[in-house]
């Protein structure tokens, strides 16, 4: 009863169908270009990026320590250890190791001129470091 008419599809297995397509080829894509695209879709810097970074960064420290007065300038004539001015530290010691039997706080503030809050932690701070001593309470000798 069953008759085939000429125009009948035929159906063809699987694996037959997969193997008579043709494949179409891509190009392989290189690890390189799989970073780029990684670093360029998350928005990362370059290495280019950074240097040019760095040298804004380089060329900013410069200017700063060239226009502030505490940057370490190098001049013509002054070795690098050579300083002209005395810090505050070294005015203190300097008054302590002058007199003879310990200053005490008010004279130690009189010969400097300097505020209570800044004489405080000069002195602790030369405590600390061993320069000076504490004789008695407000009077401090040089170690």
């Amino acid at each position: 009863m069953s008759t085939e008419t000429p125009n009948s599809v035929e159906e063809t297995p699987a694996s037959e169908s997969t193997s008579s397509r043709r494949r179409v080829r891509t190009k392989p894509v290189s690890i390189d270009s799989l970073f780029k695209a990684i670093i360029k879709s998350y928005d990362m810097p370059s290495r280019q990026d950074i240097e040019k970074l760095s040298a804004q960064i380089d060329r900013l420290e410069k200017l700063i320590r060239q226009t502030s007065g505490r940057g370490y300038v190098a001049t013509a004539g002054k070795e690098k250890g050579d300083r002209s001015e005395m810090t505050a530290s070294g005015t203190v010691l300097k008054v302590i190791k002058n007199s003879r039997n310990g200053a005490d706080f008010a004279k130690i503030q009189a010969k400097t001129g300097f505020e209570d809050k800044k004489l405080r932690n000069i002195i602790f701070r030369l405590n600390k470091i061993g320069r000076i001593k504490r004789k008695t309470r407000g009077v401090y000798i040089a170690a």
